[in-house]
């Protein structure tokens, strides 16, 4: 068996055959570098538009970290078609499946996920499931003393835990406005602010583990591994559980004092008209309805659904509202660049991942899935020979990368799919725009918690 070549003669090998490959990443370190940039571009768009004109819409769509990547992905786009041995039908090709081949029509399309995650945002915010979730997750909180206190512990302990059975993207959009509507609205200081949000980005990425179809990193990897429900809970799901109740635990300790002043600001809200049952049944199938076509691979019979769901809602306007477009449309144009820009970042992560140890991987996957999505991530890592082998030795590899994944899925925005989902919601109540590095900051401990839990208690 011939020695394996290394790592910089892999690389090398790898950009003598296709130059091109130099020029994706730099494109995508630049989106990456963009995304970090967004609050400092959002406040000099504030600036300008007061005065009106291009310069201020421009600085606001470049501030928009949703557009980011989508934005970067035109470049890319146009990059291809220009470079030679490329061309139009070469990068027609790649955006339509998100595979980066040289001949050949490519694989399935990949743009399932961002047009899954459109569509489920769209659901999940939905004005029945809203109300089902409000009531359901407010129950659990009065249960335990009705306080600020205690609808902020339940929302960022069960949200992300119900990602298991009703996705992620629908756990984060749920969560993310009940603690708008539940906790935002008392005005809590900045640092409060942030550190609710990195733990709902953390929770949710890993609160998502229980199950092997919920999770865009599980997702990825349970076929090629041959993992099942069993398989995914056994590996990771105590685990999951425990880490986000440490981390809920410690940063109630940590801000008690503050979270103890808000008890008298919280406000009982008005309540809403009931609403017939089969006005909340009927989201709630078109999103098990989703979740299934997402299964299957059918994006044809998921927009269908999509479009009997939005017929519904105009028919039934009486109870609800008309459903909300923006966010959810932002969201999935972020996925999609992510798609696009990602297909060309194989060449060096697989090789990369693919000659380190369990520590190391464990720490080099956390660190990766700050720069690049958790799915991304996973979806490589499968790609890798190594991972797919028989054993003991082989099964710790996969636990390693998956882990380091789920518990990096909150240090940034771009590092879990449902993070700009989140975020979208939740930016109002960030005057300056949400900072990439406060974030990050404050995503550190329960990080760190979900690293221990996963090594622990694997």
């Amino acid at each position: 068996m011939p020695a394996q070549p290394d790592l910089w003669s892999e690389l090398a090998a790898a950009v003598a055959a296709d130059r091109f490959l130099v020029a994706g990443t730099l494109v995508f370190f630049a989106a990456v570098a963009h995304a970090f940039l967004c609050p400092s571009i959002a406040r000099l768009a504030h600036r300008a538009e007061k005065t009106g004109g291009l310069k201020g819409a421009a600085l606001h769509l470049l501030g928009e970290v949703e557009a980011v990547f989508g934005l970067w992905a035109i470049v890319l786009f146009l990059l291809m078609v220009c470079w030679p041995g490329k061309g139009w039908d070469f990068a027609a090709r790649y955006v339509e499946t998100g595979e980066y081949v040289a001949t050949g029509s490519g694989g399935p399309s990949k743009f399932i996920e961002p047009l899954f995650v459109f569509v489920i945002m769209v659901m999940a915010a939905s004005k029945p499931v809203m109300a089902l979730a409000s009531g359901l997750l407010g129950g659990v909180g009065r249960i335990f003393g009705g306080s600020a206190t205690a609808h902020w512990f339940v929302v960022l302990t069960l949200a992300p835990l119900l990602g298991s059975l009703i996705t992620e993207p629908a756990a984060m959009t749920i969560g993310a406005m009940l603690l708008s509507a539940q906790f935002y609205r008392l005005k809590p200081s900045e640092s409060l602010r942030y550190a609710t949000l990195a733990l709902l980005f953390v929770n949710v990425s890993v609160g998502g583990s229980l199950t092997h179809f919920a999770a865009p990193p599980v997702v990825m990897v349970a076929a090629k591994w041959g993992w099942g429900l069993k398989d995914v809970f056994a590996h990771f799901g105590l685990a999951a559980i425990v880490s986000i109740l440490l981390s809920n635990l410690t940063y109630l300790l940590w801000f008690r004092r503050e979270l103890a002043t808000l008890e008298g600001v919280a406000e009982e809200s008005a309540a809403a008209p009931p609403m017939p049952v089969w006005v909340v049944v009927f989201p709630l199938a078109c999103m098990v309805c989703t979740v299934l076509m997402l299964t299957e691979h059918r994006p044809v019979l998921m927009m269908g659904g999509f479009l009997v769901f939005l017929a519904f809602t105009a028919a039934t306007s009486r109870w609800q509202p008309a459903p909300a477009l923006r966010g959810p449309a932002l969201v999935g144009f972020f996925l999609a660049g992510l798609v696009v820009l990602g297909g060309v970042q194989g060449w060096w992560i697989s090789p990369v991942l693919g000659r380190m140890g369990e520590g190391a991987l464990l720490a080099a996957s956390t660190v990766l899935t700050a720069f690049n999505d958790n799915a991304a991530v996973t979806y490589l890592a499968s790609q890798v020979p190594a991972f797919s082998a028989a054993g003991p030795e082989a099964e710790a590899l996969r636990h390693a990368v998956l882990a380091g994944a789920l518990a990096g899925g909150g240090l940034t925005v771009i590092a879990n799919a449902p993070n700009p989902a989140g975020q979208s919601i939740l930016a109002p109540w960030f005057t300056e725009g949400v900072s990439a590095w406060r974030l990050f900051l404050w995503a550190l401990a329960p990080t760190g918690l979900a690293l221990g839990c996963f090594i622990w208690l694997k």
